[in-house]
């Protein structure tokens, strides 16, 4: 019984289990630094999950470390990811840990920067190159053709800072009165600029700059600081936020920038599609724009609106996800609650079984123990004191069998001494009996069937089957002498109740 138990309430812990949704993808995201831009793109990248079922993201990020972003990539790796998404923070440092989880057989999505490794799955990002060459094309026009350029680059290997500088040089080279006065290291950071233009400059207090190109907005607006406003500045990134570039541009404190698109909700919609098996493209350039006073006004207002139905969504999505935990955690209370009524309603019923089991062997083992003793083994039992009133009450008969154990034993053996005598009698009847025991049919029904559980007509049975089975082993009479021998009008019925009683026919008995 404990082992019912047990399975039953395994049974209800699947069930609970089952009513939560499993995660179907892991997807590891490895930033190599943290900034406005991604934080942009983190946010891009949670939202395009809203349309994927069950998508886990993990995200890491090594502030410009390279260090750090080998050891976190490794560690998403080891922790079960599905899919690996990384913007690698220098081109050849990090590519080691990119061909490790590679090797593993985890697809890997390369964004933004490149590695000088073949082994990933997919590239996604802006085409580099191109906003540096645009930038210099406008930057010559902005000029006219002839000026002092200053340029702060990006951080030192990575592969944007690489192509945006390539991209511009090639574009400035083009027009003779274009001077590049200095290409000063950067890293991305508006400190970093700022300290850097400020070293420059205090070595070169007598060069003139007429415009700064900054590798990205910030990196523009350090060097901002640290010359001052009579000089032009651009940069690139475009993001649409508060002091983002786009801002910057329309409040005159930018003269131009290039919007880097995040797009993290499509680098999402690659990921799924390589995890689902479904064709995909191995290289996706994002198309880009430049921004400049004559569009920077209506660009911020359709990205403010875009920003603006981006925040309802998301607003709505956390509400849907409050629901959604609610109704997940109702679906478990419930599925536990029924769980437990059910428990409750087999373990009743089976103890409740048990309980009349336990009664009927008990009963059983009385009835074989009194139906087999021999008329000199009955108890002898003393005759109770009773009044005139009692001893014409049937109950107080009734009484005295129930309540004395003697009485009881008594009662049987004379029942047993009735039947045997009328074994071989097939026209004997239960109103037959009662008048050998002189009682009436209603009061010897109800004393056997209190005593044995059984009526008066299946132990005449019984007793019938069993004087046939001792006949067939000691005897070599038929099976239809045995049966008319015992009382039954049939053989074929004998058969059938024979059969029941033993789990055998008759004739099997000899063999």
């Amino acid at each position: 019984m404990r082992q019912r138990f047990f399975f039953l309430f395994v049974l209800a812990a699947v069930l609970v289990s089952c009513s939560g949704d499993k995660v179907k993808y892991r997807i590891g995201i490895s930033q190599c630094s943290n900034d406005i831009w991604r934080d942009k793109q983190n946010a891009e990248l949670r939202m395009g999950t809203y349309f994927h079922d069950n998508v886990e993201l993990k995200f890491a990020a090594a502030y410009d470390s390279d260090e750090r972003q080998v050891e976190q990539i490794d560690s998403l790796v080891n922790n079960g990811i599905d899919l690996l998404i990384v913007a690698p923070n220098q081109v050849q440092t990090i590519s080691p840990a990119i061909d490790r989880a590679y090797d593993k057989g985890i697809p890997v999505i390369v964004f933004e920067r490149k590695t000088n490794s073949q082994k990933y799955t997919a590239f996604i990002s802006a085409d580099n190159y191109e906003m540096g060459r645009v930038m210099g094309e406008y930057i010559v026009s902005r000029l006219h053709g002839q000026g002092t350029v200053l340029e702060v680059k990006g951080l030192e290997g990575s592969s944007p800072a690489i192509e945006r500088h390539n991209g511009f040089m090639d574009a400035v080279n083009k027009a003779p009165g274009i001077e590049v006065v200095a290409s000063l290291q950067g890293d991305w950071t508006e400190p970093t600029a700022y300290e850097t233009t400020q070293q420059w400059l205090a070595n070169n207090k007598d060069v003139h700059v007429d415009l700064v190109f900054g590798a990205n907005d910030r990196t523009a607006m350090g060097a901002r600081n640290a010359l001052g406003k009579d000089v032009l500045y651009c940069g690139i990134d475009g993001l649409p936020s508060e002091n983002g570039g786009i801002q910057l541009v329309r409040d005159s404190l930018l003269d131009a920038s290039y919007i880097y698109p995040t797009h993290g909700d499509q680098i999402i919609d690659l990921a799924i599609r390589i995890l689902d098996g479904k064709p995909y493209d191995k290289e996706t350039m994002l198309m880009s724009a430049l921004v400049t006073r004559d569009n920077a006004k209506v660009l911020l207002m359709e990205n403010e609106e875009i920003m603006r139905q981006t925040v309802q969504l998301d607003s709505l999505h956390k509400k849907a996800d409050t629901y959604q935990h609610k109704l997940d955690t109702q679906r478990i209370i419930n599925w536990l609650a029924l769980g437990i009524i059910v428990l409750l309603v087999v373990v009743f019923v089976l103890f409740y079984l048990y309980h009349l089991r336990k009664i009927a062997l008990q009963r059983e083992r009385v009835v074989n123990t009194l139906w087999n003793l021999k008329p000199e083994e009955v108890p002898v039992a003393s005759e109770p004191t009773a009044t005139s009133d009692e001893s014409d009450s049937s109950e107080a008969s009734d009484n005295t069998y129930d309540n004395e154990p003697v009485a009881v034993s008594h009662f049987i053996a004379s029942f047993k001494e009735v039947i045997e005598a009328r074994l071989e009698d097939s026209n004997v009847s239960v109103e037959d009996l009662a008048a050998d025991m002189n009682l009436s049919r209603v009061q010897l029904y109800r004393k056997v069937k209190a005593v044995t559980g059984s009526s008066p007509v299946e132990l005449l049975r019984t007793a019938r089957l069993n004087r046939a089975y001792q006949l067939l082993l000691t005897t070599d009479k038929s099976v239809s002498e045995v049966a008319y021998a015992v009382g039954f009008t049939a053989p074929s019925y004998f058969t059938k109740c024979f059969k029941e009683e033993y789990g055998m026919v008759p004739g099997d008995v000899r063999k």
